[in-house]
């Protein structure tokens, strides 16, 4: 079933802002597999009349990808030449293809780590084109990938040729719980969070739920079987990304378990604390895992109340409840899995990703749709005593703090009078003179009271319900 493209309408907006200005433009797009920086670029030189080619590459020989790319040149010009033709190597056929740009010209290169695979010379090959020709055409050119680490290193890092080249560059990152949410028109807002909290804001992983199916239905079909195409996909990654995968799928296994302290990651995982630590440094560049510490804390980089989360909500997902029971579902046990260990633990577990869209919520939505200041850093605060799960310094100095609440039930006035109790328990930098906003979000509704207390202070206490959070 075709579904609509959702989003990136900044990300197109950029880029059709970049063509129309006729200049050329050597663009590099990354980002991790399965964000959809394909289906972007796709969508972008469909629109419009655009004279375009598009060169997916793949793991084969530098002269099978030369073949491949005069072919698509064959079709794309009438040129008598390249009947007769095959170009050998990468400078004649860039060179050729900076003469033919008279016309404004997009040239796409996907996949363009596999290309330097096969081709070492190709960003070098790239610079010298783009010095002599390249600049002063009408070329409109994007290098894509999805490994990071070389996209960073390769062709971004100060030491790779091509540095000091590009024109631009855009990094694609997941899309947020409401963009999110508009995969599953059909779903009532409760769903629709559940499906993010599982999948993520990866397109790919949500283009694999049939809005037309239950959640539990969509579990059990795409990753509580062997066949279904959630169920290794997180071992792809790693494979594709790093050399050690085994011992960075034990690390997010150990954060997923509830390990969220170095000491205690690197023992689960059964490594050297030293050693845990870099291998969780890489994971960190990857933007798979980030470490927290409290907004409070006065040295984040020194604190010691740091701590270790998964940022990816598949991905925790995934290692928290699909892989330890992958025994389980190799022996076709997928609906004992659902029942038995991820239904019971399901709301626990989303609790943590709603106080995670709450935060996203403040420092995306609370400006334009509440009429409050930018948002300059927003986190937590957690201590031996108690924790706020929302924290929110604004650009004229206020602050907003707030609560969640994932449950069925009606969230009512204590929950706002213990919010403000524990507010009043932070330092004295934390209760500045200016306003004091209070948030209390909940997945179910709020009482009576409640909303009445919100309407009498309604410069001061905002309360989002699942339906204001998406939108």
């Amino acid at each position: 079933m075709l579904r609509e493209f959702i989003d990136r309408e900044r990300e197109l907006e950029e880029l059709e802002a970049r063509w129309r200005s006729g200049r050329a433009e050597l663009l590099v797009v990354y980002g991790r597999r399965r964000v959809g920086k394909t289906e972007l670029l796709l969508q972008f030189a469909r629109r419009g009349r655009k004279k375009a080619l598009y060169f997916l590459a793949s793991q084969v020989t530098r002269q099978e990808h030369l073949r491949q790319f005069t072919e698509l040149l064959r079709g794309a010009f009438q040129d008598p030449l390249l009947e007769t033709l095959t170009f050998t190597d990468w400078e004649s056929a860039l060179t050729y293809l900076g003469e033919r740009a008279k016309e404004r010209l997009l040239l796409i290169f996907d996949e363009f780590p596999y290309l330097c695979e096969a081709s070492p010379e190709l960003p070098s090959v790239l610079q010298r084109f783009w010095d002599l020709h390249g600049r002063e055409s009408r070329l409109f050119l994007v290098l894509c990938g999805s490994q990071l680490g070389f996209m960073e290193r390769e062709v971004l890092g100060e030491r790779a040729p091509l540095y000091g080249r590009r024109t631009g560059q855009l990094r694609l990152r997941p899309l947020s719980f409401r963009e999110a949410a508009r995969f599953f028109p059909n779903y009532t807002p409760r769903e629709q969070f559940i499906a993010y909290g599982i999948l993520g804001g990866m397109p790919a992983y949500l283009l694999r739920f049939d809005p037309q199916r239950s959640i539990r239905e969509n579990l059990l079909r795409e990753m509580l079987q062997v066949q279904g195409y959630l169920y290794e996909e997180p071992l792809f990654l790693l494979r594709m990304e790093l050399r050690d995968p085994k011992v960075y799928a034990s690390l997010l296994g150990a954060i997923a378990s509830g390990c969220t302290k170095l000491n205690e990651i690197a023992q689960r995982a059964g490594l050297p604390v030293q050693a845990a630590s870099k291998y969780l440094a890489v994971l960190k560049e990857l933007g798979l895992v980030e470490r927290e510490v409290p907004l409070t804390a006065r040295a984040p980089q020194r604190s010691k109340r740091g701590r270790y989360r998964i940022c990816d909500h598949y991905l925790n997902f995934w290692f928290r409840f699909i892989q330890p029971h992958a025994s389980l579902i190799e022996a076709g046990q997928g609906e004992l899995v659902y029942e038995r260990f991820i239904e019971p633990y399901l709301d626990e577990y989303l609790g943590l990703v709603f106080e995670e869209a709450a935060r996203e919520y403040l420092r995306l939505y609370a400006g334009s749709e509440l009429g409050l200041e930018p948002v300059l850093r927003v986190g937590r605060h957690w201590g031996a005593e108690f924790e706020l799960d929302v924290v929110a310094e604004h650009a004229d100095g206020s602050w907003s703090f707030g609560e969640c609440k994932w449950t069925r039930r009606p969230v009512g006035l204590p929950v706002l009078h213990k919010l403000r109790e524990n507010v009043q328990r932070l330092p004295e930098r934390f209760r500045p003179p200016g306003e004091t906003h209070y948030f209390i979000f909940s997945s179910g509704d709020f009482t009576e009271g409640l909303r009445r207390k919100a309407q009498a202070e309604s410069d001061h206490i905002f309360l989002i319900s699942l339906g204001d959070l998406l939108g």
